[in-house]
């Protein structure tokens, strides 16, 4: 039988993650693509607690613990290293959370990606700083409570963009990935440990105490966000052309939005808000699918 997921385990276990974290087995996942010739660089985020205490680590390939805002720029440095010693095998891969990626770390991915740097960025995306405590990031949803949102103040700001922003920087390759998919997220990951230049993968990471809810219940939960349109799954080539992974028939909001304890304060009305912004969203990236359908099929006929 041929296995579409790579058998080899890389990351072990001993790890330090509550029950149902969906940022370790997303780079459970990620290790498993990438290979062991790979180097991570880790800022201040749960995974700089999951990993382990020094001198331990759960991950199986070297990594550099770095401030909250660096993840990006020691990943530059790095491979700049690798290729003063003619090392061009290796995968040089910034990992950080949505706070160290949508807010403290914008600045050095920023340049990271408009120097075109040929690094990996993957954002684990729990959707708020979890490692600290629950505050709001800019990767909250709207409508979500946290400590900082509180249920009579919850978080009023849109989700930011993250992939578009990322897209505006004309790198060859971004993408958004999931932990229930794990066949698309080691596919995206292929494709960009072979693409030069700047990647940057965007992963919905289910977080149990955080969104509030069961810790069986992460997979499913991370489904139903592609599922309901929330979290779509797509690639965007050179930040022009896009496509959408996949295209389910939507599914309704209150299925995703009912188990998690976060919302649970929005009535009806407001549910109903967050639905039109899941839709508006989801059909300008149809409408960005669409006409970029010429590119791949000229693309195909190479």
């Amino acid at each position: 039988m041929k296995y579409t997921i790579p058998e080899q385990e890389i990351m072990c276990s001993g790890h330090k993650a509550c029950q149902g974290c969906g940022a370790t087995l997303a780079m459970r996942y990620a290790l498993k693509a990438l290979g062991p010739k790979t180097i991570l660089t880790l800022p201040a985020c749960c995974w700089s607690v999951i990993d382990g205490p020094f001198p331990y680590s759960a991950v199986g390939v070297p990594l550099f613990h770095t401030a909250f805002e660096t993840a990006a720029a020691v990943a530059s440095g790095i491979r700049a290293g690798l290729d003063m010693r003619g090392d061009t095998e290796t995968n040089v891969v910034a990992w950080a959370g949505d706070g160290g990626t949508f807010d403290i770390g914008i600045q050095a991915l920023s340049g990271t990606v408009e120097r075109n740097d040929n690094v990996i960025y993957i954002c684990y995306d729990n959707e708020a700083y979890m490692n600290t405590g629950v505050q709001r990031s800019s990767a909250t949803p709207w409508g979500a409570v946290t400590t900082t949102t509180p249920a009579r103040h919850f978080k009023q700001e849109r989700k930011k963009d993250m992939i578009g922003i990322m897209a505006a920087h004309s790198i060859p390759y971004t993408a958004s990935a999931s932990v229930a998919y794990p066949e698309d997220f080691i596919r995206k990951l292929n494709i960009a440990k072979e693409t030069p230049g700047a990647k940057f993968i965007h992963i919905l990471a289910s977080c149990p105490p955080g969104w509030k809810t069961a810790p069986e219940l992460a997979i499913k939960l991370a489904r139903l966000a592609v599922q309901t349109h929330v979290f779509p799954l797509y690639e965007i080539y050179e930040g022009r052309y896009y496509k959408l992974s996949m295209d389910p028939k939507k599914k309704p909001l209150i299925d995703y939005i009912k188990p998690q304890g976060r919302f649970r304060h929005l009535t009806e009305e407001q549910v109903a808000e967050m639905d039109k912004q899941v839709d508006e969203r989801y059909d300008r990236l149809k409408e960005q699918a669409e006409r970029s359908k010429s590119w791949f099929e000229a693309k195909k006929e190479k």
